[in-house]
């Protein structure tokens, strides 16, 4: 199944790039064996729209516009579901099993993700209440692909906690 990360902007050349890189090099290489690569990452452009609402909806249109039919919908939202990792992982060997042949992850611009997306979703996530910047959560939500990925294997790398 492939795995796409759709983001409203870009992530700069720096430190937070190059860690990115490596969570998604990571997550590739164990993915693999699990039916859970290639992951792919997109980014969009943040809409010039003058209202917000006109914002999110600009972006959540062109995130959707990325995505193949049928794909899996995760959005992070702060209103969703604080999950551990365990069950993040059973969710994606899921959409996996039920035959999905994409999932898509979805990180909303400075506004948010439009209400649309959230009613599309089949799953919405919170990393928390705290409001966290944008290349932050892609590196979090990587990691978390990649540590998805050893909890199905079975590596060491997740020890619980």
């Amino acid at each position: 199944m492939r795995l796409v990360i759709a983001a409203v902007g870009r992530l700069k050349a720096g430190p937070e790039r190059e860690l990115l890189a490596r969570y998604l090099e990571r997550a590739n290489a164990s993915g693999k064996a699990l039916a859970l690569a290639p992951i792919d990452v997109i980014e969009v452009p943040e809409s010039a729209a003058q209202t917000a609402a006109k914002r999110k909806a600009d972006e959540a249109k062109a995130l959707l516009a990325t995505l193949p039919e049928k794909t899996k919908l995760i959005v992070l939202d702060e209103r969703g579901k604080n999950i551990p990792s365990e069950d993040f992982a059973g969710k994606l060997a899921r959409f996996r099993d039920d035959g999905a042949a994409c999932t898509a992850l979805l990180i909303g611009g400075a506004d948010g993700l439009d209400e649309s997306l959230r009613k599309k979703a089949d799953l919405v996530v919170a990393y928390g209440a705290a409001t966290f910047p944008h290349q932050v959560i892609r590196i979090l939500l990587t990691e978390q692909i990649y540590r998805a990925t050893t909890i199905l294997s079975g590596h060491p790398y997740h020890r619980g906690g």
